[in-house]
C-alpha cells in the first residue's frame, strides 16, 4: 500500500525526523492561504503534487515559487494535470491534490532507503551521496555509491552502523546528530509501521550544516493490515487502478496488464506460470488474477466481470489446479459465472487435481461454448489459437 509525500512526512515527523514546514492543500486557494502562514507574501516554497509515483519533479510537478502571486501561478499550473512519470505510464496521474512546503538552501543531496532482503532475510539500509537520482541508475552505473548495512533482526539497528553510515557518507560533525536521529527514526518507522519500503530521496545538508527529509516514501507492507486499522485514513483510492480496488472488495489478488487473454488461475505461482505460457505461445495476458484456494462462486462471478471490464479483452483462460479448491465446485462457478455475464470471449477451461473427472464432466454437459485443455500447454495453446482467430 503506498501513501502520499505529505502522509509520509507526518508518520516521520512523530519519530522526530527533521523536516520542514508544509501542508496539503486541495485547492489553488488553500496553496496560496499556506504559503503566507509559512512566511508571508514573499514567502519561498515549493509546490509539490501528490502522487503515488517517483519522478515528480522531472514531469513538472515540483516547482519552486517565490511570492505568494507566484505560488497562486505554480499552484494552478500544477493542480489537475495530467502527471507523467517513468513510474505512472504514458497515460499520467491527475493531481488532485498539493504539497507546500519551505523552501530551503541545499548545500548537498544524499540518498536513503531500507528494505527487506530477502536473500538475507534483514532489513538492509542503502545510502549514497547521489542524491536526487534513482537508485536503480545509480545501482547500475556506479554500485560502489552505495554503501549498504544489514540490520541483525534480534539486536535491530546498534549505533555503529549508524556511525558507519554517517562517516561512509562523508556527513560533517555538525550535521552528525541530524544524521543520527534521521537514520533512527526512519528506521523505527519502517519496522514499527511494517513497511515494505522507506525512502528518503533526498536527504539533504543544507548550507548551515542541518540535516533534513526533504522528500519521504512510505509503502506500507498490505499483509500487516489487520495490525493498522489507521491505513485506511490514508489510503488513496483514485491514485489506485479502479478495477484493484473493486477486486480488494472480493479477496481477489488482482493486476491489471496491457495484453488481450484474460487470466483466472487460483495461486499466485501457478498465475505466474499461465502468463509464461501466453506469451510462450503468443499471446499477451490482461491481468494477473489469482482468485485463492477457496474461491467462491460469487469470486468467480467477480474476476470474470473484472477481466471483461477491460476493453482489451479478446478471451479467457481459466487455468485450475483443484486442492482445497475441488475441480467439481469450480467448474459450477465458472458455469455459473459464465451465464449470469454472458460471455461473448472465446473461453478456454484446464482443470487438474481433486475431482477433475467429475469437473470435466460438468463443463462437458453445460451447453456453454467453451473449450477444454487437456494440460496447461494444450489449453494456453488454444486460447491465443482462439484469440487470433477471433
Amino acid at each position: 500500500m503506498k501513501i502520499h509525500e505529505y502522509q509520509a512526512k507526518a508518520i516521520l515527523r512523530e519519530y522526530g525526523v527533521p523536516l520542514l514546514d508544509g501542508k496539503v492543500a486541495f485547492s489553488v486557494d488553500e496553496a496560496v492561504e499556506i504559503a503566507k502562514e509559512i512566511g508571508g507574501d514573499d514567502v519561498k516554497v515549493v509546490v509539490k503534487a501528490q502522487i503515488h509515483a517517483g519522478g515528480r519533479g522531472k514531469g513538472g510537478g515540483v516547482k519552486l515559487a517565490t511570492g505568494v502571486d507566484d505560488v497562486r501561478a505554480k499552484a494552478d499550473a500544477i493542480l489537475g494535470m495530467q502527471l507523467v512519470t517513468h513510474q505512472t505510464g504514458p497515460e499520467g496521474q491527475l493531481v488532485k491534490r498539493l504539497f507546500v512546503e519551505s523552501a530551503c538552501d541545499i548545500a548537498k543531496e544524499f540518498y536513503l532507503g531500507m528494505v527487506l532482503d530477502r536473500e538475507t532475510s534483514r532489513v538492509t539500509i542503502m545510502a549514497s551521496t547521489e542524491g536526487g537520482m534513482d537508485i536503480e541508475e545509480v545501482a547500475e552505473k556506479s554500485p560502489e555509491k552505495i554503501l549498504k548495512v544489514q540490520v541483525h533482526p534480534t539486536l535491530g539497528l546498534q549505533g555503529y552502523q549508524i556511525r558507519e553510515l554517517i562517516f561512509g557518507l562523508g556527513i560533517p560533525k555538525a550535521a552528525s546528530k541530524d544524521a543520527a536521529r534521521i537514520i533512527k527514526g526512519c528506521y523505527n518507522v519502517y519496522m514499527e509501521k511494517d513497511c515494505s519500503l522507506m525512502e528518503i530521496n533526498p536527504l539533504v545538508l543544507t548550507s548551515d550544516d542541518k540535516m533534513l527529509a526533504l522528500d519521504a516514501k512510505i509503502n506500507f507492507d498490505s499483509n500487516a493490515e489487520f495490525r493498522h486499522k489507521d491505513w485506511a485514513e490514508l489510503r488513496d483510492l483514485d491514485e489506485e487502478e479502479a478495477s484493484e480496488v473493486e477486486a480488494s472488495k472480493f479477496d481477489l489478488n488482482y493486476i491489471k496488464l496491457d495484453g488481450n487473454i484474460g487470466c483466472l488461475v487460483n495461486g499466485a505461482g501457478l498465475a505466474m506460470s499461465t502468463m509464461d505460457i501466453i506469451k510462450y505461445h503468443g499471446g499477451e495476458p490482461a491481468n494477473f488474477l489469482d482468485v485463492g484456494g477457496g474461491a467462491s462462486e460469487e469470486a468467480v462471478t467477480e474476476g470474470f466481470k473484472l477481466i471483461l471490464s477491460e476493453p482489451k479483452v479478446k478471451g479467457i483462460f481459466v487455468n485450475i489446479f483443484g486442492g482445497i479448491m475441488k475441480c467439481d465446485i469450480i467448474a459450477n462457478a465458472v458455469i455459473a459465472a459464465a451465464k449470469q455475464i454472458d460471455l461473448s470471449v472465446p473461453l478456454v477451461v484446464r482443470l487438474e487435481g481433486t475431482n477433475v473427472e467429475q469437473g470435466r464432466e460438468i463443463l462437458a454437459n453445460s451447453g456453454l461454448n467453451l473449450i477444454t485443455g487437456g494440460d496447461m500447454n494444450d489449453a494456453a495453446r488454444k486460447i491465443c489459437e482462439a484469440v487470433k482467430g477471433a
